[in-house]
């Protein structure tokens, strides 16, 4: 719901238990009045109507206090729109319109001597207390020389004056992905960002602040902030002297440069969303799940299959029969997709060749895939490839023939990393060639399923020719929505997995246009149960693929670990199996199918369920929890145990006090309240053990 004020120049944003407000002065200065609990319109209004705080010397009257600051003016806080033309460098504005459409705000602003245009827009829906904000910048002028917009933030949240601050960030690398890390926010700028091309496994883009650090998992107030953005980014985080917190947030790092506006072009920012939240990180992490599979993810209330990938069993070395050997005995298992991963395609027998040429091997492949997806199809399964588009290999019909079409620079060596090098898809020819490669594997061949892989990081990001080079760190990624977004469009039941050499690309951004994302590429359970932890932060469960792989796990740690593990672990999200089928036992085949089975049945509270995190993955006892309707499940897991110390007792969360809830599995019935408060024994006993929990209210 949105407000106006009496003067036209106050609003007032309402959600589900929030609000946000803020007033455009007689200045045209638009300042920030309020974000937190849900407050009336005459609140927002005699907040407008306060005296301004006094101004000592040296302080500028707007920092920490405007809704978008810019470069220009009195202002020394980190600008978000910063704009320069051979003649003048920052901006002034004057105030243009506003109009309400919906649960859309939309503010307006000109600089005539720039001729520049700026538009912010608000968006909050009665179901969420998600505020989804994003800019518009045009260059309004019919004439006249091109602005370039060096920076352009998507938004700029504002929190009130506190005594200190902490926050809340997920960190990591390759293989160690969304490490949660909570420290104290020191006064200036602290900053999270990738300038890698894609969103990064050093950083998800999202940090949470609360109070001086008293917030817990579920209760204090907590601001979240996350940015919808599949390339290089920046969210900086600032407190100002009074205690004052500015997180401005958009794409680009540092010197990247943005777009070179030509008279009547615009850029159009990513969306950066914030949340503020009483109920601690796990409130906010629900509410967060919510909006997510409400507005953001396509397709959210549909339940997504247990998948069968091949990478591990066969690596290069696939051949048609191997495939049709493992399909058979992930159907066996009661698997609903299998996947084909690498070196299906091209002279792909080696990560040397092959990536650019999208048509199968004739050699694996001598009639095509279709004659395995149809086979797949004839066991109930549905069918699935990995592609990787945006990568070429030197060795490849592809790049012989347009070797101009990676990024590079004149005279540069061209960096080669896992023996590839990028694609650039800011250019119409290469997206339109990817296209029609794409568009034909998906018409030629029944697949149901894409695994969009992109395993390097931009280095070369230059454009041989192009007027404004910098532009392809925005375009590149521009170019890929579209090519997504066209192939959804044109292939509506193909469902699309993300993923970057694991956790590589992970953000609101991809989200919106693919069904689920690759988390890791480490599967040892104990490791999942960490970066999990990490990824719930932000993102629902009904998103994060996880597999049950071999064991030891010879990739990462050669750790011995049971089944039971393993698939408690991968059941936390979209399961799936990546071991070598053909080697398992008959009796691990038969257990895995038992877990298969057991999954489906909690599938729907899992991946559609609200999540309460109740014992964090570091050491001792863990568990998370699923609740949606009658129905609970609880996976939980002891890592170690010590002495014979028996594991504590588990408080569950979500649950009605007045009801009594019946174990599906043992029939014993529980109260509510002691649930609740009391908590159950685990059961567990000895390191590594684990349990699956389902309780339905009586």
């Amino acid at each position: 719901m949105i407000e106006t004020g009496d003067t036209g120049r106050t609003w007032l944003l309402s959600g589900a238990s929030s609000s946000y407000a803020l007033r455009l002065t007689e200045r045209d200065e638009l300042l920030h009045l309020h974000w937190g609990p849900r407050i009336p319109l005459a609140a927002a209004e005699a907040l407008a109507a306060a005296p301004e705080p006094p101004v000592r010397g040296f302080e500028s009257p707007l920092d920490g206090r405007e809704e978008y600051p810019v470069e220009g003016g009195p202002r020394f806080v980190r600008p978000a729109l910063s704009v320069r033309t051979p003649e003048v460098r920052g901006t002034e504005w004057v105030f243009a319109d506003a109009a309400v459409d919906g649960d859309e705000l939309r503010v307006g602003f000109t600089d005539p001597v720039h001729r520049l245009a700026l538009t912010l827009h608000y968006r909050m829906r009665d179901d969420s207390d998600v505020i989804e904000r994003w800019a518009t910048v045009a260059h309004a002028g019919t004439d006249g020389p091109p602005l370039e917009l060096l920076r352009a933030d998507a938004a700029v949240w504002t929190l009130p004056a506190r005594d200190s601050w902490r926050m809340s960030r997920l960190h990591g690398r390759w293989a160690a992905e969304s490490r949660l890390v909570r420290t104290e926010l020191t006064y200036g700028e602290s900053v999270v960002s990738s300038r890698r091309g894609h969103t990064g496994h050093q950083h998800l883009p999202w940090v949470a602040l609360d109070a001086d650090g008293v917030a817990t998992e579920e209760s204090g107030e907590v601001y979240g902030c996350a940015l919808g953005w599949s390339g290089s980014w920046r969210i900086g985080v600032q407190q100002l002297p009074d205690g004052i917190v500015q997180i401005a947030g958009g794409a680009g790092h540092d010197d990247s440069g943005l777009q070179l506006l030509a008279p009547g072009e615009s850029y159009v920012t990513p969306v950066f969303a914030g949340l503020w939240s009483d109920a601690g990180f796990g409130g906010a992490s629900r509410a967060w799940h919510a909006w997510q599979l409400a507005h953001v993810v396509p397709d959210a209330r549909k339940v997504r299959p247990v998948l069968y990938n091949s990478w591990e069993a066969a690596g290069f070395d696939v051949t048609q029969e191997q495939q049709r050997v493992l399909a058979g005995r992930a159907a066996a298992l009661g698997v609903e997709l299998f996947v084909v991963d690498d070196a299906w395609f091209g002279r792909r027998t080696s990560d040397r060749a092959g990536l650019g040429d999208w048509t199968p091997n004739p050699d694996r492949f001598p009639d095509g895939l279709k004659p395995l997806a149809d086979e797949v199809h004839a066991l109930g399964m549905q069918f699935g490839i990995w592609v990787e588009p945006e990568m070429v290999n030197a060795d490849s019909d592809l790049y012989r023939a347009h070797p101009d079409w990676v990024q590079n620079f004149p005279g540069r060596t061209r960096t080669e990393f896992r023996h590839q090098l990028v694609l650039n898809l800011a250019r119409s020819d290469v997206r339109e060639y990817l296209w029609e490669q794409l568009d034909a594997l998906l018409s030629d061949t029944p697949i149901d399923y894409v695994k969009w892989d992109f395993n390097r990081s931009f280095t070369d990001a230059g454009w041989p020719g192009e007027d404004y080079p910098r532009k392809l760190w925005v375009e590149h990624v521009d170019g890929l929505y579209a090519l997504i977004d066209r192939l959804r469009a044109a292939h509506p039941s193909v469902a699309f997995e993300s993923c970057s050499g694991g956790g590589g690309r992970i953000d609101l951004g991809i989200l919106s246009r693919t069904d689920q994302v690759w988390t890791s590429d480490n599967t040892d359970p104990l490791d999942r149960f960490a970066i999990q932890e990490g990824f719930s932060q932000i993102h629902p469960a009904r998103v994060m693929a996880a597999w049950v792989t071999d064991s030891p796990n010879v990739q990462f740690n050669d750790r011995v670990s049971s089944l039971r593990l393993r698939f408690v672990s991968a059941m936390a999200g979209v399961l799936g199996v990546g071991g070598d089928l053909a080697a398992w036992s008959e009796a691990e085949l038969a257990e895995a199918r038992n877990w298969v089975d057991l999954y489906k049945e909690i599938r729907p509270v899992v991946q559609l369920g609200a999540q309460y995190r109740l014992r964090s993955p570091r050491g001792g006892l863990g568990a998370v929890q699923y609740v949606r309707g009658e129905e609970s499940v609880v996976l939980m897991w002891l890592d170690r145990q010590r002495y014979e110390e028996r594991p504590p007792a588990l408080r569950l969360r979500g649950l009605d006090p007045s009801a009594t809830y019946v174990c599906r599995d043992t029939g014993e019935v529980h109260h509510g309240s002691v649930l609740l408060h009391q908590g159950l024994r685990t059961g567990l006993r000895g390191d590594l053990d684990a349990r699956v929990l389902r309780l339905r209210r009586a």
